[in-house]
C-alpha cells in the first residue's frame, strides 16, 4: 500500500503538471490534438485535456532584431559595394508564425538579403551613398507584404554599413575635393565681382556729384557775373548820367579807375620781372585831382539838396556859351635832375 500509494502520487503531480499550464506575459502556446493545432493559449493559466492535448510551439510575441548579414552587392553602374543590415519584426498570429513557415527567423534574413540585393543593385553608387532613407522605405515595404502570409509585422529595416570599394573611396575623396576648391573659387571670384560692382558704383556716385557740384558752382559763377555785370551797368549808366549833365570829373574818375585797375595788373604779372614808371605822371595827378572833386561835390550834393524853384521849373534850360578860349594842356612836370653816369629808376 506504501508503494502503490507513492505511485499515485507522483502520477498525480505529473498530471498536474502536464494539464495545468501557465503562459508568460510575452508569449503565446499554440495547443495540439493528437497532432492537430486547435487554439492559442494566451498570457495566464491554462488547463488541458490530459492525454489528449499538449503544448505545440512557444511562440515570442514581443518585437524582434534580426540582423542581415554582409553581402556584396553590384550596383547599377557596376559598382561593388558590401552592405550589411537589421530588421525589426513582431509576431501577430502565433499559429500563422508557428505552422506557414520553418524557421521563421532564417526565412525573413534571407528574404531581407534578395530584397536587399535587388533594391541596391537597381540604383547606381551616387545614389546608393545618398539615399539610404529612400533604400529602407523600399526594403520595408516589400519585406512588410512578404511577411503578412505568416502573421509577422516588420517594423523598421535599416541599413547599417554600406561600403565601397578602396578606389572607388578615394576617387570619391579627390572628386570631393576638386568639388570644395571649385565652389572656393568660385565663391572667390563672386566677392571679387561684388568688390567690382561696388567700385564701380562708388565711382559712378562720385562721378555724380562731382558733376552736380560742378553745375551748381557754374551756376554760381552765372550768377556771380550777372551781378557783376548789372553792377557794371549801373555804374556806366550812372557816369552816362553825368557826362550827359556836363559833368567832366565823373567821367575822369571812370578813366583813373581802369587806368589804376591797368597799372597793378601789369604790376602783378608773373611775366613781369621791372616795372618803368611813366614819365608823364601829370595826367595821373590830374586824374586823381578830379576823382577828388567828384567825390566833393557828391558828398556836398548828398548833405544840402537845393530845391528847384518853380519858374525855373517851367523855363527852358539855357544854352550853353561857347568856348572863347580853348583849354590848354595840363603842364608838364619836368622830370628831376640826376647825376651823370646814373641809370634811370627801376620801380
Amino acid at each position: 500500500m506504501g508503494i502503490f500509494g507513492i505511485a499515485l502520487l507522483v502520477l498525480a503531480i505529473v498530471l498536474l503538471f502536464s494539464v495545468v499550464k501557465i503562459v508568460p506575459q510575452g508569449r503565446e502556446f499554440t495547443v495540439e490534438r493528437f497532432g492537430k493545432y486547435t487554439k492559442t493559449l494566451t498570457p495566464g493559466i491554462h488547463v488541458l485535456t490530459p492525454f489528449v492535448e499538449r503544448i505545440g510551439r512557444r511562440m515570442n510575441m514581443m518585437e524582434q532584431v534580426l540582423d542581415v548579414p554582409t553581402q556584396e552587392v553590384i550596383t547599377k553602374d557596376n559598382a561593388v559595394v558590401k552592405v550589411d543590415g537589421i530588421v525589426f519584426i513582431q509576431v501577430m498570429n502565433a499559429a500563422a508564425a508557428a505552422y506557414r513557415v520553418d524557421d521563421l527567423q532564417y526565412a525573413i534574413a534571407q528574404l531581407c538579403m534578395t530584397n536587399l540585393r535587388t533594391v541596391v543593385g537597381s540604383m547606381e553608387l551616387d545614389e546608393v551613398l545618398s539615399q539610404r532613407d529612400s533604400i529602407n522605405t523600399r526594403l520595408l515595404q516589400v519585406i512588410d507584404a512578404a511577411t503578412e502570409p505568416w502573421g509577422v509585422k516588420a517594423n523598421r529595416i535599416e541599413i547599417k554599413d554600406l561600403t565601397p570599394p578602396a578606389d572607388i573611396t578615394n576617387a570619391m575623396a579627390r572628386q570631393m575635393k576638386a568639388e570644395r576648391e571649385r565652389r572656393a573659387v568660385v565663391t572667390e571670384a563672386d566677392g571679387e565681382k561684388q568688390a567690382a560692382i561696388t567700385r564701380a558704383e562708388g565711382a559712378k556716385q562720385a562721378a555724380i556729384l562731382e558733376a552736380e557740384g560742378r553745375r551748381e558752382a557754374a551756376f554760381r559763377d552765372a550768377e556771380a557775373r550777372e551781378r557783376e555785370a548789372e553792377a557794371e551797368a549801373k555804374a556806366t549808366a550812372m557816369v552816362s548820367e553825368a557826362i550827359a549833365r556836363g559833368d567832366v570829373s565823373a567821367i575822369n574818375y571812370f578813366v583813373a579807375q581802369k587806368y589804376v585797375e591797368a597799372f597793378a595788373a601789369l604790376a602783378t604779372s608773373p611775366q613781369q620781372k621791372t616795372v618803368i614808371v611813366p614819365a608823364e605822371m601829370g595826367a595821373l595827378v590830374g586824374t586823381i585831382a578830379g576823382v577828388g572833386e567828384l567825390v566833393g561835390l557828391a558828398r556836398d550834393t548828398q548833405q544840402q539838396p537845393r530845391p528847384v524853384p518853380p519858374a525855373a521849373q517851367s523855363a527852358p534850360p539855357p544854352r550853353p556859351a561857347a568856348a572863347t578860349t580853348a583849354s590848354a594842356p595840363p603842364a608838364q612836370p619836368r622830370p628831376p635832375r640826376r647825376p651823370t653816369g646814373v641809370p634811370p629808376t627801376e620801380r
